[in-house]
């Protein structure tokens, strides 16, 4: 796990300025240098370009400042964090932002700032970052050192390998999570498992790692916001077997376990007003002679019928008997997030969040959160007409529909039949998953939506 906590410098501390240049600007702000930095910057070639970083020495051959080149705004606009960058390069030491910036652009740069800093560091030694930065003074400090350390954790579930973290150990994590905010946790397996939540039995009862429900309380006033996340430790595809390839990544197949982990650490840590509760079916989608079948129909905790027509088809059968529980008590707003299906991934690729829900109130403060806190979603359609896709007719419902067409709707379709009577009820099928280095988010497990959702937060439930 992450060796030490993601903190901000002493504010008090000698530090050294980091200029932030646009390219447009660049030649005016190095002619109104004095000459030795001057000197130094057109000899390196320093001409402004995105994340060009420089640094220049005092008399005795320290460094006395640096400048990051922004390049244009047609740059910037094709990625995010790009700060970040200059954390990377630049030499150990306490650095701080020269010039102010827009309350916005200095809470992204803090923010990345503090993410490049995340390492994975179980099974090798990581190299920490050295290049710390002074909180810019417009900036809620302590709200982004939180965020950042919640992301820290949902990075360090999903990189975790299976054999290392099972419905057991994502258990251990829950449990050490609900210990550290003071918040109640309730775990239900075995034959009380199987008799309330029928459908996690079903995809849980091939493996040796017993599948469970957890279920956590935090908060005795405000409104109630209620999390389930995917927790499938291992997806090997169950009877319908995934091709090897499609194994390599499913490890991260509990990406929205962790992510809502790590969004109610975000709630807890900043103490906002509201009950919350979360929810995490863990299973291990294995093979063994008593697993479930293709065409095996199983009753859900509402009552509901479904056929199984891939195993494959896992996650939306966990999340249908926890959602089912969560309705139950009508929560003020209700969100699922998956790693659920690949249809989302050919949609919007790995670095959007698609989302569905009926409450345009809601769409609006997800994506004005979303731009806010540089997290981004896509809204999806709850599609009414493709309802008849799920209705296999020998069951209420189909957990596979056949033709290949829309299958992140599909999905999301037969979520919200469990989800009756909740009409804020949000889904998001994430991927998990960065596939290759960016500024603050390395190659491997990453948190999605959950920084738009804590955005949207306000607006959404009138804190």
């Amino acid at each position: 796990m992450t060796p030490m906590p993601l903190r901000f410098a002493d504010p008090a501390a000698p530090s050294l300025p980091l200029h932030l240049i646009d390219q447009q600007r660049c030649a005016d702000w190095i002619a109104a240098q004095g000459a030795t930095v001057q000197n130094w910057l057109v000899a390196t070639g320093f001409d402004g370009s995105l994340g060009d970083t420089r640094v220049w020495p005092d008399a005795d051959g320290s460094p006395a400042g640096a400048v990051m080149g922004m390049g244009d705004e047609a740059a910037r606009s094709r990625g995010r964090f790009w700060v970040a960058k200059a954390a990377a390069s630049l030499p150990a030491g306490i650095w701080h932002l020269a010039e102010p910036l827009p309350a916005d652009q200095a809470a992204e740069a803090a923010l990345g700032w503090l993410l490049s800093h995340y390492r994975f560091g179980t099974y090798r030694v990581a190299k920490p970052g050295t290049a710390r930065l002074k909180a810019p003074a417009n900036v809620d400090a302590a709200r982004i050192e939180a965020i950042a350390n919640a992301e820290a954790l949902t990075r360090d579930l999903i990189n975790i390998p299976a054999n290392d973290l099972g419905p057991d150990e994502l258990q251990t994590a829950f449990e050490a999570l609900a210990a550290r905010f003071g918040a109640s946790v309730q775990v239900t397996s075995g034959a009380a498992l199987a008799r309330d939540f029928p459908l996690i039995h079903a995809v849980g009862k091939a493996s040796p790692r017993a599948p469970r429900l957890l279920d956590l309380r935090w908060g005795s006033s405000g409104p109630l916001l209620t999390l389930v996340g995917k927790g499938v430790c291992f997806d090997t595809g169950g009877l319908d077997l995934k091709p090897s390839a499609n194994m390599l990544l499913m490890k991260k197949d509990m990406g929205g376990a962790a992510t809502t982990m790590g969004l109610a650490q975000m709630v807890m840590a900043l103490n906002l007003p509201v009950r919350l509760r979360l929810l995490v079916p863990a299973v291990e989608n294995a093979v063994s002679g008593n697993a479930m079948r293709p065409r095996d129909i199983y009753r859900s905790r509402n009552g509901l019928t479904v056929e199984i027509n891939n195993t494959d088809a896992e996650g939306r059968l966990i999340l249908a008997d926890a959602l089912a529980l969560a309705a139950e008590e009508r929560p003020d707003w209700l969100i699922s997030m998956a790693t659920l299906t690949g249809a989302a991934r050919v949609a919007v690729g790995p670095d959007l969040s698609p989302y569905f829900t009926d409450d345009a109130r809601i769409a609006a403060a997800l994506d004005a959160g979303a731009a806010m806190a540089r997290d981004p979603v896509w809204r999806l359609p709850f599609w009414a007409p493709y309802e008849p896709l799920i209705e296999p007719g020998i069951a209420d419902l189909d957990n596979a529909p056949s033709g290949g067409f829309a299958g992140a709707i599909t999905a999301a379709l037969f979520l919200r039949r469990f989800a009756d009577g909740c009409p804020s009820y949000t889904h998001f099928d994430i991927f998990g998953w960065n596939p290759a280095d960016a500024p603050a988010r390395p190659k491997g497990g990453v948190g999605m939506a959950a920084r738009a959702v804590l955005a949207a937060l306000p607006a959404v439930l009138g804190l």
